[in-house]
């Protein structure tokens, strides 16, 4: 198996997570803030989507883009109940532009916003996989904190737990 192969099957497997913490979030709590200067419950569970968008589009346009570039489709929606679909609409879309690229593609190196020539396997494995993971935890917290239950991700939850014996 390639590494491109790779990186799409983890990512795939872990984008379908992400739909299921996405449809557990509380419905009322879109605008559920823990940290006032902070995303809300919405915008950061959005950010999860725009991740896959703007880096695969980004590698797709060549890094040839603006900061007032934005990925086709890319407009949050407003409701809670909207954020999974959304999501899984977009990360389909961002799976397309990446199954595009050849393996050795990887290799090949892009300016990145911050400045620094990355190659396309860095921005895909870290900022695009694993940024996600690591919002997709943010969220967890952010779902259980707005009065939410998380569904599992990697072992099961507290709800999911026989009880402890006295």
């Amino acid at each position: 198996m390639s590494e491109l192969d790779r990186l799409i099957e983890v990512w795939d497997a872990e984008a379908a997570k992400t739909a299921k913490l996405l449809a557990c979030l509380p419905v009322d709590q879109y605008d559920f803030r823990p940290d006032a200067g902070g995303r809300s419950l919405g915008e950061l569970a959005w950010h999860l989507a725009e991740g896959d968008a703007y880096i695969s589009y980004f590698i797709e346009q060549n890094g040839a883009m603006t900061p007032a570039t934005r990925p086709p489709g890319i407009e949050r929606p407003r409701k809670v109940e909207e954020l999974a679909s959304g999501f899984e609409r977009v990360h389909r879309e961002s799976v397309e532009r990446v199954r595009k690229l050849k393996p050795e593609d990887l290799d090949r190196k892009l300016k990145f916003f911050t400045g620094e020539e990355l190659t396309i396997s860095a921005l895909l494995w870290n900022f695009m996989l694993l940024h996600g993971v690591h919002h997709r935890g943010q969220l967890s917290l952010m779902c259980r904190l707005a009065g939410g239950v998380p569904n599992a991700v990697f072992g099961p939850t507290r709800e999911q737990m026989p009880p402890k014996a006295a």
